[in-house]
């Protein structure tokens, strides 16, 4: 779908105010036509966003042979960009430096599932959630025996040591194995060497997706979950309230629902 630029009237205000002393004229502010879009961008008719670029499924180039750009927040907010009828310009940047170029005003927002916390939030504004995941147990598929997080007490999981699951897997009474990350955690398990693993469900969901039939199942979920949304700076008030429009029109329209399953086989945005 080709996408239209806005047009946008600049005001011109003709100061006059002479002061006693000097002679000087009062500038004008210009605050209120910094990007002349209305939103604050950093180019006008443009949303510039910041992704990683090298993050699976969420943000990846396609080797399917084009090599473009795709994936779950990609699309999401191209889908966004469409319904505000702006251009999309990705810039991607590594994620340790991903805040500060955000900070030094380079983008209009970060998309790259971050999740949203109190530490954050202090700092920057968010969308609405986008992506919501529950922690999961992840077990062989002929496995009854856990069915909730008590169960994991005298069980062996593999989590990786740094992780805020391999907290959750202890203090639910499991003896962890210490990998590296999902995929020596799955191989441990398939393999019948560990009892069961806990993650996000969405690294689940994407494994599911792309390695089915996978012979794991989810035996439990936690009973809350976690939030990933857009990230701006505190300036961007009006953008914020632009794209959580854009977005609930999305979600009411299906197409968030139809992204998600693409990714996931399910909705996972809500």
């Amino acid at each position: 779908m080709s996408r239209r630029i806005i047009a946008v009237t600049a005001l011109v205000v003709a100061a006059a105010a002479l002061t006693a002393c000097s002679g000087s004229t009062t500038p004008a502010d210009s605050s209120s036509s910094e990007s002349g879009s209305g939103l604050g961008l950093v180019t006008d008719g443009t949303l510039t966003v910041a992704t990683e670029g090298t993050y699976r499924p969420f943000s990846f180039h396609d080797d399917g042979g084009t090599g473009d750009l795709t994936g779950f927040d990609v699309e999401i907010i191209q889908a966004v960009a469409d319904k505000l009828d702006l251009e999309v310009e990705f810039q991607e940047t590594q994620w340790d430096a991903i805040f500060a170029g955000l900070d030094a005003g380079r983008f209009d927002v970060i998309a790259n599932q971050v999740s949203i916390n109190e530490e954050r939030q202090e700092k920057y504004l968010f969308s609405t959630p986008y992506t919501v995941s529950p922690g999961v147990i992840v077990v062989a598929e002929d496995d009854d025996s856990i069915s909730s997080f008590d169960d994991l007490e005298g069980k062996t999981t593999a989590q990786s040591l740094t992780s805020n699951w391999y907290e959750l897997a202890t203090e639910s009474g499991a003896t962890v194995e210490g990998v590296e990350g999902w995929a020596q955690a799955v191989e441990l398990l398939r393999q019948g060497r560990v009892d069961a693993t806990v993650n996000d469900k969405l690294t689940f969901l994407d494994y599911e997706t792309t390695n089915s039939p996978s012979g794991l199942k989810i035996a439990a979920e936690t009973d809350e979950a976690g939030e990933q949304a857009f990230v701006f700076t505190k300036d961007k008030t009006d953008l914020v309230e632009a794209i959580d429009g854009a977005l609930e029109e999305l979600r009411a329209d299906g197409t968030l629902a139809e992204i998600s399953d693409k990714y996931f086989g399910e909705d996972v945005t809500q």
